[in-house]
């Protein structure tokens, strides 16, 4: 019967594509987040979305977190507003190409935003967090990686569909990882991480799957939860993220 309940408590609920967040906004790390879960949870999750910024399949797939692991979930809005336009994607117009330049200059600079990802791991420890998970879409993958290493102050971190993705930053992780690329990401370079994580001791915590059949952007900004394979595999990441951390944030 224990066993049964558990499960009831960490399956996600179903997915809807037409939804509303449920979520609230406040100020964490003195920065504007989605916020969804108890303040006084244990453990907290912190979601750091793509290069498009709040979208609202993104604050549900945090609101399906909130729920399969009773944590609290913050999405920090770290592009203060201003995240990449969906009309610039692909950057195939120079014009576009520039933007995106720009914007990796600026906005999404991994070395202007981590400090700040730590200060919002600061802000939910002295709310009473003891156990903290990070993860990632995108570039928010990266940022999650990068952020997992010597000193980190994360217990797991997880990447969906990531951008960017380099080996020798599977080299300096610290704590397990949640490894979900989609078939758009170099397969190679996967290759090449997930190798570096199975080298070391993290590993026996560390989870990966491939999903070959989905888009780059399947569970966050770019989800077409109207098709029946994207809406399929976004519950589906969302439980295995959900299970993920279950174990690794216990």
């Amino acid at each position: 019967m224990a066993a049964n309940t558990n499960q009831a408590c960490c399956t996600i609920p179903p997915v809807k594509s037409d939804y509303s967040p449920k979520g609230t906004t406040e100020k964490i790390g003195g920065l504007d987040a989605y916020v969804i879960g108890p303040k006084d949870a244990k453990k907290a999750i912190v979601v750091v979305y793509d290069v498009f910024g709040y979208w609202p399949t993104t604050k549900q797939g945090a609101d399906l977190l909130a729920e399969a692991t009773k944590a609290r979930i913050v999405m920090p809005d770290f592009f203060r507003g201003k995240p990449i336009a969906q009309e610039d994607y692909p950057p195939k117009t120079e014009e576009k190409k520039q933007k995106f330049q720009d914007f990796f200059k600026s906005t999404g600079d991994f070395s202007a935003r981590k400090p700040e990802v730590e200060a919002v791991a600061d802000a939910l420890k002295k709310d009473g967090a003891q156990k903290l998970g990070l993860m990632g879409f995108c570039w928010g993958g990266k940022m999650s990686v990068l952020a997992g290493g010597e000193g980190t102050k994360f217990n797991a971190v997880a990447q969906v569909h990531p951008a960017m993705v380099d080996a020798e930053d599977a080299k300096k992780l610290t704590v397990p990882i949640a490894n979900f690329p989609s078939k758009d990401e170099p397969k190679e370079d996967m290759e090449k991480f997930e190798a570096e994580v199975q080298k070391k001791d993290i590993a026996k915590d560390s989870v990966y799957k491939l999903y070959p059949d989905s888009h780059h952007g399947w569970a966050a900004a770019r989800a077409d939860l109207k098709d029946e394979g994207n809406l399929k595999n976004f519950q589906d990441v969302y439980q295995r993220l959900a299970d993920f951390f279950n174990k690794t944030l216990a």
